[in-house]
């Protein structure tokens, strides 16, 4: 009987060729290496380019030319409503209604934003919980807010240490600083899926215990979105961020997204910093004083949409469509668990997985620490990548590969597999 976790390039490609998702690599420009191509595991950083991502924006580019300003008003295609077109697709990706997504700003931008409306402290409750260990960005905006509104982060931020090995989290832990904090929380914030660890959690849980306790809920979903299955809708959270330059592969700095829970759409009463484009489209040209908030995730939008920025995403989204994230994500399961199989049978002596072994914990990530230490780790480091594998560096000493399910084979997962065997064996 063939071994079914042997180190045969065959094998490998044959379960390519068997897979019930064929890749959609060649939807992508796959960077070059040598003869062939790269192995590519840094969707969780920045995605491959859709071939599909030159056309729209050359389409955007053409009928500015054609048409200047009344391209705004002209074609299936028209800027006014050019966010529009991506409003049904982000709300399939995420488990949202239509209404509740918008594609605008940038992440940590709307961030803020949504912790205008949505992080009210007071003397009784000043406090916003996130995880020890979050991403730089979010650590910062929500100093930045708690000194804006006259508290200490020194007492007001609650940062909840892991209480597991290899920095993760149990959903026991998550719960008694909830519950423990709980009087003195405003706001709980936690990701979808943690950067360094790649520990993904059940956010409807999470997004439940903190209404109990009377708090509201926020969740920066940067490593999830387009990664693991999401239900936003259901899940009740108050509010959500996230990029679309990782697994939406939609660009370097790409437009980003938003949502807002229905229960608040038509909340008028919401404090928001308002823009022009947020107000009703219905009265928007009247130019009037007042602001009416369009209802939903479209009332936090600021300006009018950067189209040539949008453009991208048309095309990512189309992949997306096409597939759907469940089978995505049952593919992504297939690859990801491949690789730790083989991590686990052939490098368990140089290697040590920190994500968790659970499915349902994880993504398509595993955070790798190499056993010998920093040193050893930043030599394996650079070795793939002079290898024509690229991974990317978390400090103090953690390698991230992410086999990202659109683009990434099981070859792949063989290469990266046998260029750290290599490595080990030159030790």
């Amino acid at each position: 009987m063939t071994d079914p976790h042997s180190l045969d390039l065959d094998l490998a490609r044959s379960r390519d060729a068997a897979d019930p998702l064929p890749t959609l690599r060649a939807e992508f420009h796959v960077p070059r290496h040598g003869d062939g191509e790269q192995a590519y595991f840094v969707g969780n950083s920045l995605g491959l380019q859709p071939r599909g991502a030159r056309t729209q924006v050359e389409d955007v580019l053409d009928k500015w030319s054609m048409e200047a300003v009344e391209g705004h008003f002209r074609g299936n295609s028209q800027w006014m409503s050019y966010h529009h077109l991506m409003s049904e697709s982000l709300a399939r990706l995420v488990g949202a209604q239509p209404q509740e997504v918008v594609a605008m700003n940038s992440l940590t931008a709307n961030l803020h934003l949504m912790m205008v409306s949505f992080y009210r402290p007071t003397s009784e409750r000043p406090a916003i919980l996130i995880e020890a260990g979050s991403f730089p960005s979010d650590r910062y905006a929500v100093e930045s807010q708690i000194r804006f509104h006259g508290f200490d982060p020194a007492t007001d931020l609650i940062e909840l240490t892991p209480d597991l090995p290899g920095g993760l989290f149990s959903m026991e832990a998550i719960e008694r600083a909830i519950t423990e904090h709980g009087p003195r929380l405003a706001l709980v914030l936690w990701p979808g899926v943690q950067y360094r660890t790649g520990q993904a959690f059940d956010l409807a849980a999470i997004a439940r215990l903190a209404h109990d306790a009377g708090a509201l809920c926020g969740l920066d979903l940067a490593h999830a979105v387009g990664n693991t299955e999401l239900a936003l809708h259901d899940g009740s959270a108050d509010f959500a961020v996230w990029c679309h330059y990782k697994y939406l592969n939609s660009g370097p700095g790409a437009v980003a997204g938003c949502f807002v829970h229905e229960r608040h759409a038509r909340n008028g009463d919401l404090p928001r910093f308002a823009g022009w484009w947020g107000h009703d489209a219905a009265t928007r040209f009247q130019m009037g004083p007042q602001f009416v908030p369009t209802p939903g995730a479209e009332g936090w939008q600021l300006s009018n949409p950067p189209i040539l920025g949008l453009a991208p995403l048309r095309a990512s989204l189309d992949l997306f469509d096409r597939v759907g994230m469940p089978a995505l994500r049952t593919k992504s399961l297939r690859l990801t668990g491949y690789l730790e199989a083989l991590i686990e049978r052939h490098l368990g002596d140089t290697l040590e997985v920190l994500t968790p072994t659970a499915p349902e914990q994880r993504g398509c990530q595993l955070s790798i620490r190499v056993r010998g230490g920093h040193e050893q780790g930043r030599a394996l480091f650079g070795y793939l990548s002079d290898n024509g594998v690229l991974g990317d560096w978390r400090e103090p000493d953690v390698i991230r590969i992410s086999p990202a399910p659109l683009y990434n084979t099981h070859e792949d997962v063989l290469r990266f597999v046998l260029a750290t065997t290599a490595w080990r064996d030159t030790l």
